[in-house]
């Protein structure tokens, strides 16, 4: 029989000593032990698989749906999680292969960050196929969907974090002085063996122990708040993304009065015929001075901008709505078809038509 999970609020299970497990690290040397991550708060524990189906989308408040790729496994499932406002995590022990997707439509507010405990995980993201393990985690952005399929050998054990969109926006606007212009994409796999993505993966351990301390002030919501903060920001600065040009001098005071003229320009006609005389116009200076701005400040052409943020917005409503997808890319001012589609896989690592079949 079926059954759903339930994320315990108020009790919470008998305190055990911690549950030691080999840990490789992130440079593969000698083994160290650490205790269970997120120990006082587990979910289920099971043989049926299904049972770990239901808990994963309820810990992560059904911003996406988990499905067997194969037949139903037997074995060992178990799920311990916390979620709160912003974000969620979890720690999964399963033989499962599973697909990860966006529920109702398309999750446009959530970023997943997977890191491996043990074992190793063979993931598809973003078009890209890469294996999950101590020394390599996968960000996944908000609407892509994921295929994990633990590989032979080891248990698999790893750490998933949902990360609310707009706490990344957020933290992307403390560094730069402004909020993204477009969506921020990360790229898939995350190295955690070099010194910038163990800050990652260091400051997710720190955020664990605090869910994980008995200690009332450690409790405190502000707290885990700003541990979350500070992880986000390391992502930010250590994983490349679509902006990563912004970043890559620091943090910026704003944006200069000709770039905002400009892309407050895009965005008003993003739907209409843009060419960069039209933009420079509206800025105010010259298409070589301006060009000149975008790719300093933005890491990009402004044709470049416009061609990315007109893709954002279309996939955006090909994931919303039943509209046709020539429909939707008519509205956003695509006139050639063929070439959009192009752009499209160029992108998101899909065609139109494989976002509108997850509808």
């Amino acid at each position: 029989m079926t059954t759903s999970a339930v994320i315990p609020t108020a009790v919470r299970p008998r305190r055990r000593p911690p549950t030691a497990m080999a840990d490789n690290g992130p440079q593969g040397g000698n083994p160290t032990i650490m205790p269970t991550p997120l120990r006082n708060h587990l979910i289920t524990r099971s043989q049926n698989p299904v049972d770990l189906l239901n808990a994963a989308t309820c810990l992560f408040g059904g911003s996406i749906a988990a499905s067997p790729l194969d037949e139903l496994r037997g074995g060992g499932h178990e799920l311990r999680g916390v979620a709160a406002h912003d974000f969620a995590v979890g720690y999964f022990v399963s033989p499962l292969d599973v697909r990860v997707a966006p529920a109702g439509g398309g999750n446009h507010g959530s970023y997943f960050v997977n890191i491996g405990v043990s074992g190793a995980i063979s993931a598809l993201g973003g078009g890209l196929r890469v294996t999950l393990d101590q020394a390599t985690g996968g960000v996944a952005n908000p609407g892509d969907t994921q295929e994990l399929r633990p590989l032979p050998g080891r248990r698999t054990r790893f750490l998933g974090l949902r990360i609310d969109a707009a706490l990344v926006h957020q933290e992307f606007a403390a560094l730069t002085g402004h909020l993204p212009v477009s969506a921020v994409r990360f790229d898939f796999a995350l190295d955690v063996a070099n010194s910038k993505g163990q800050s990652v993966r260091l400051l997710l351990c720190s955020l664990l122990e605090l869910l994980d301390s008995q200690d009332p002030l450690f409790q405190r919501v502000e707290l885990q708040r700003s541990q979350l903060r500070c992880l986000v920001t390391a992502l930010l600065l250590a994983q490349p993304h679509s902006h990563t040009g912004e970043l890559r001098d620091g943090p910026q005071l704003g944006l200069p009065r000709s770039l905002r003229a400009a892309l407050a320009f895009i965005e008003a006609n993003l739907a209409e015929r843009i060419c960069l005389g039209d933009i420079a116009d509206a800025a105010g200076c010259s298409p070589r001075t301006l060009s000149s701005a975008f790719r300093s400040r933005l890491g990009l052409s402004p044709m470049s901008y416009v061609r990315n943020l007109r893709l954002d917005r279309i996939r955006e409503d090909i994931l919303a709505s039943t509209d046709p997808v020539g429909t939707i890319a008519y509205r956003w001012g695509v006139w050639h078809l063929g070439r959009f589609a192009g752009e499209y896989r160029a992108r998101f690592a899909e065609l139109p038509s494989d976002t509108a079949a997850r509808r």
